[in-house]
């Protein structure tokens, strides 16, 4: 149907609902006549791909496919890309299939295609695949990337990785693998693993529990600790037994109520107690002591356990509130940190940090993400912000009125109601406000003992261990999501899917997409970088990556592709259909649709005008303001089609979106039901002002087969000249459609995972500044375009139309097509392809006439055209190629008819069935393949064993004794000439000196802590090559113990006069190194008789190890309280 004309300055207030983009360059009209001649179609291979230095020049393109290629972007090293594109167009052409060609077990020969020209160029070039990602590091694929309609509720939210084992939370329970079966190959369907986890290398799972929301590895006692949004903590034993065919899931060691809401994080300190955090800004401290005794219990004295460490809570924000007013923020701590150098504690909320001493509990310092130091952050949230937002919005509305407001100002103020109405209401409810992008989403702690933070902003900040801002980074304008450290590289996992790795000065060494969602978490073991997806999947990256070794892993494995790769055929069903808001009969469905799908795995509908009105098209712009969208006519058609379809018997709905009168709905048959998923929706306005639906387009994206399929239904502009407006709507559709996980889907799983928020989809060019809008239909491995396009016949006549289309003379009207000339000209549909026209026009007519006589014959007698279309793009680089990993996906068209019989509308209703090709990847057996090239190729065991060299150091002592208050220094030299070492101090044990001389029974605390009494400083760092590090080992007087009931703290005054001992390790590795030496050095500190006041004990308490309090004004924690000698600070020797 035809469109209203809106005059400029209309256009000019309608299009204040939206940000209106830049105005395009329009040519005449008459330049579209303007034919080119024909050439022959420009062939090349997939294996030359143009290169250039920069990716400055181009896009960054995700991997919406999430598999092996790329689409003009690619790795970046040392701020130069090696993968890019950059080609001429292409011209148009017309080819025709081999003669006796047939696909299909029906051997059905494809229809003759048109071709557009300009396809070779830019976002409308053929995205570049290969067997192996030419565009990141080889990666080992411990779980691919699941269905997300397969993960509800039970999405992967965390990993957590040690040198042997990988081990994963999820919502429901946790689960690890052995890293020794990485490259396994998957249970398949026929085990006992769920569907998602079929190609996922063999792993061992948890009895189920509530969500696990962190995890921590503590080495020193084999576990593995878990936080669950019920506010329990649960312990998990690492060296468990388990069954083969895990028929006996593992269960938790302990568990105990921590929180009352969910346990965000969980660390534990430099002297082995376990700090959580909450909701409401609490902290809770559970001493190790009470730990261990807990841990000692028969597993049927569960609750007894619970009940132990439940009482010995320590709470952090009890003991720094005074008077009703709190140091600290209430808002939820989200992190936490071990500073292990300097022995404190880092605790993260969204705008502030604060300082805790590991040992003493103290607070320290409390600092806004500015730098600031805050005395007190509990600030109340200002309740009249949105109502001077409001006042201020209509104040500036209305000082911009100069004349009185014509109809459409008046209809677009009714909109502009309408839509704050809604949006208030939404607010109101959500309780939400804008977020601030300077909000901290991740920290770690860097070898040089620095402190990293990155924020929704995506800057990056470096702070030292006082919390003093050093310097601030960006390499890429979206949210940091997670940190991890290897040796001296920083890696940092954006919600945009991107990986970069960094050195301690904060430039940037390397990046690459890394997974087509945001990077949640990454773990450092193993020799690997392990990266976890919102999807589910985790990718194993080695940590010489990018490096040699990527190159040959690449050229092996592309070598053995035969192995890997897989081909499936699907056929699939295109309908649109122009519904002039009428509806139809379940005889007109089934003739359109319903009588066509025996052979068909997949089925897309668009409908267009399903339901229009100036009221309808304000509601739904006011609606989709706050990401409402939908309607009861729309439904209606949904379950009508359904019905043609036979969707319970024989296809499942998979999904929907609406956007006012354009409606687009996907089935897929039972059949082939698992191999399809991931449905994404998106939709674009191109009505009135770009702001307004009753022009537009609606997508649907969704995974099969691994490979990535569009379907877009569009309504362009009407009218006989409105061509560059039509192509303009294209051009706006094809570059700013973002797909997201929608309402309308059919299958629950669309929630996903909390993260969903970040999954932005505007790119930045991680080495520099620049931001482009990325395309996602550019990325998919097909796409189909269809709906009424509205293109008109032009140079003709109403009668010389109708003489011609009773004489079936399509050729000749093919060439006054207006949409064949401007995709001959390479102005709209780039590079896309459509089968030859055979069928009549299909607009316009006259309702419930049939026949080639219901043209329209009224007053404006509307020349005929072929308004309703269906054009595509697969990965072909030339007609009819071989389906293969290069060219994963391979259609051609069967059938392209209309349904001249229907005639409920004033547009005939069109049909296109698609016979597709689609090659992918067996990810078990690629992963299995690698495995073997790990294991064999001499090249890549040289190079993981140059990765255990670890420089050689000295120690100058291995025996230290300490009196009270005594400091000795030891110094770590690093010999090596060429090589830096870093070192780590840990507490491998410590026990009582007995007194009948026999070797003492040494324990080791909470992921080998040090013991109270002794203080070490700094416990990490990095040495230069020949360098030296100097350790101060101090004693420090311990007269405090406490005992907590119902998380009181209970004091009294004590001296254990007994000599006690503890082991100090010192780890050494190299930047890169996967294995580590050690020094051990035995700390003896003597009693010295020094007169102490005691308190005596109150009888109601039972003694409790391992707490601590607050030390009097006149002891500092680095001061001692006698007056110093010469003998205060001694240098240790060998």
């Amino acid at each position: 149907m035809d469109s209203i004309t809106i005059e400029e300055e209309d256009e000019e207030a309608l299009a204040s609902l939206v940000p209106v983009p830049p105005r395009r360059k329009t040519h005449s009209y008459s330049q579209q006549f303007d034919l080119k001649p024909h050439h022959q179609i420009r062939k090349h291979s997939l294996d030359e791909v143009p290169r250039s230095t920069t990716l400055g020049a181009e896009a960054v393109y995700f991997d919406s496919s999430d598999d092996e290629f790329s689409t003009g972007g690619g790795l970046i090293v040392n701020g130069e890309g090696d993968c890019d594109g950059s080609g001429g167009g292409e011209d148009y052409a017309v080819v025709k299939p081999p003669p006796n060609v047939g696909v299909g077990e029906d051997d059905l020969e494809p229809l003759p295609e048109f071709i557009g020209a300009g396809g070779g160029a830019g976002i409308f070039k053929v995205p570049v695949r290969a067997a192996v990602h030419p565009g990141r590091p080889p990666c080992l694929e411990l779980r691919p990337h699941p269905l997300r309609e397969t993960q509800t509720g039970k999405f992967l939210r965390n990993i957590a990785c040690t040198d042997t084992q990988l081990w994963a939370g999820q919502e429901n329970g946790v689960r690890f693998w052995n890293l020794e079966e990485a490259y396994e190959a998957g249970c398949g369907i026929g085990g006992q693993v769920r569907r998602g986890d079929e190609d996922t290398a063999p792993f061992h799972e948890s009895v189920t529990t509530s969500p696990t929301m962190c995890l921590v590895a503590d080495q020193s006692n084999k576990l593995l600790w878990s936080g669950h949004k019920d506010g329990k903590i649960r312990a998990w034993k690492m060296d468990q037994p388990c069954a083969s065919d895990d028929s006996n899931p593992i269960k938790e060691r302990i568990s105990w109520q921590a929180h009352r809401g969910p346990v965000n994080s969980i660390v534990i300190s430099s002297y082995g107690d376990m700090w959580s955090c909450s909701e409401g800004g609490v902290i809770k401290i559970w001493p190790w002591d009470l730990l261990e005794k807990s841990l000692l219990l028969k597993p049927e004295e569960k609750h007894m356990a619970a009940l132990l460490v439940e009482r010995s809570a320590i709470d952090l924000r009890s003991q720094v509130t005074v008077n009703g007013t709190c140091s600290i923020s209430s808002s939820e701590v989200k992190y936490l940190l071990i500073d292990s150098v300097r022995a404190k504690v880092w605790a993260v909320q969204s705008l502030s940090f604060s300082i805790w001493d590991a040992r003493s509990k103290d607070l320290l310092k409390v600092l806004n993400v500015d730098g600031q130091v805050e005395c007190r952050v509990d600030m109340p949230p200002t309740q009249d912000q949105q109502a001077d937002e409001e006042m201020k919005a209509k104040f500036f509305s209305a000082s911009k009125k100069e004349k009185s407001p014509g109809f459409l100002q008046r209809s677009r103020n009714a909109i502009m109601g309408a839509a704050g109405a809604v949006r208030r209401v939404a607010t109101r409810s959500a309780g939400g406000f804008a977020e601030d992008t300077r909000k901290t989403e991740a920290i770690v702690l860097a070898v040089d003992g620095t402190v990293w933070t990155g924020s929704m902003s995506g800057l990056i900040v470096q702070w030292d261990g006082n919390g003093s801002r050093l310097r601030d980074v960006n390499h890429h304008h979206r949210p940091v999501l997670c940190f991890c450290t290897f040796g001296d590289r920083i890696y940092v996992g954006y919600a945009s899917g991107y990986i970069q790795v960094l050195d301690p000065d904060g430039k940037l060494i390397a990046s690459w997409v890394s997974h087509n969602e945001p990077v949640i978490k990454l773990a450092a073991g193993g020799g690997f970088i392990f990266s976890l997806a919102t999807h589910g999947g985790v990718r194993g990256w080695y940590v010489t990556s990018p490096g040699p070794l990527d190159s040959i892993i690449r050229t092996e494995l592309s070598q053995k592709e035969a192995s890997y790769a897989r081909q499936d055929n699907v056929r699939i069903l295109i309908g649109t259909w122009n519904v002039g808001q009428g509806r139809a009969s379940h005889d007109a469905l089934i003739s359109w649709l319903g009588s066509v799908t025996s052979d068909v795995g997949i089925v897309a509908v668009g409908l267009q005008e399903v339901e229009m009105g100036a009221g309808f098209l304000a509601m739904s712009a006011a609606k989709e303001t706050v990401g409402l969208e939908g309607s009861a006519v729309g439904q209606w058609w949904i379950d009508a089609i359904g019905k043609a379809l036979d969707e319970k018997n024989t296809f499942e709905r998979m999904g929907s979106r609406q956007l006012a009168g354009l409606l687009i709905s996907l089935w897929a048959r039972k059949e082939i039901r698992t191999h399809v998923g991931d449905l994404d929706v998106a939709a674009v306005p191109c009505g009135f002002g770009r702001a307004i639906g009753n022009k537009g387009g609606v997508g649907l994206r969704i995974r099969v087969y691994d490979r990535i399929i569009c379907f877009v239904n569009c309504h362009l502009a009407a009218h006989l000249e409105a061509v560059n407006r039509r192509n303009a709507d294209f051009n706006h559709i094809f570059r700013l459609m973002v797909f997201s996980r929608g309402q309308n889907l059919n299958n629950a799983a669309a929630a996903g995972v909390s993260t969903a928020a970040y999954t932005l989809k505007t790119t930045t060019n991680p080495s520099t500044g620049t931001e482009e809008v990325k395309s996602d239909l550019a990325a998919a491995d097909m796409i189909a375009f269809f709906g009424d396009f509205n293109y008109r016949l032009f140079g003709i006549t109403y009668d010389e139309a109708r003489d011609f289309i009773s004489q079936r003379s399509f050729d000749w009207l093919r060439e006054r097509d207006q949409l064949g000339q401007e995709m001959k000209a390479g102005k709209v549909f780039q590079g896309m392809r459509e089968a030859l026209i055979t069928f009549p026009p299909t607009y316009k007519f006259e309702r419930n006439r049939s026949g080639l006589g219901g043209y329209d014959s009224g007053e404006k007698k509307r020349i005929p055209a072929w308004c309703d279309r269906v054009i595509y793009r697969d990965t072909q680089s030339s007609p009819f190629s071989e389906s293969n990993l290069q060219c994963p996906v391979v259609s051609s068209v069967i059938m392209y008819e209309a349904c001249m019989d229907v005639t409920e509308s004033d547009h005939k209703p069109v049909r296109c069935k698609f016979h597709a090709t689609i090659a992918h990847v067996d990810k078990s057996v690629r992963r299995q393949e690698l495995g073997k090239i790990i294991r064999s190729n001499e090249k890549i065991i040289s190079i993981f064993e140059d990765l255990k060299f670890v420089p050689e150091t000295t120690v100058s002592t291995n025996n230290i004794v300490l009196q009270s208050q005594d400091t000795v220094i030891l110094t770590i030299a690093n010999n090596s000439t060429t090589s830096k070492a870093i070192f780590s101090i840990q507490c491998g044990g410590h026990a009582i000196v007995r007194e009948d001389g026999e070797e003492p029974d040494y324990n080791s605390r909470g992921s080998f802590g040090l013991p109270r009494w002794l203080e070490v400083s700094p416990a990490a760092g990095m040495i230069k090559p020949e360098g030296s590090v100097d350790v101060k080992v101090h004693h420090e007087d311990f007269h405090t113990m406490e005992e907590c009931v119902d998380g009181i703290p209970q004091n009294w005054w004590c001296e254990d006069t007994r000599d006690k001992e503890a082991i100090l390790v010192v780890n050494i590795r190299g930047s890169c190194s996967t294995t580590s030496t050690s020094h051990s050095i035995k700390v003896r500190h003597c009693f010295s008789a020094r007169v102490c006041l005691l308190e005596s004990k109150p009888t109601n308490l039972t003694k409790k190890l391992g707490g601590s309090r607050r030390y009097p004004t006149d002891i500092s924690r680095n001061a001692s309280t006698r007056p110093k000698t010469q003998d205060s600070v001694k240098r240790g020797k060998s």
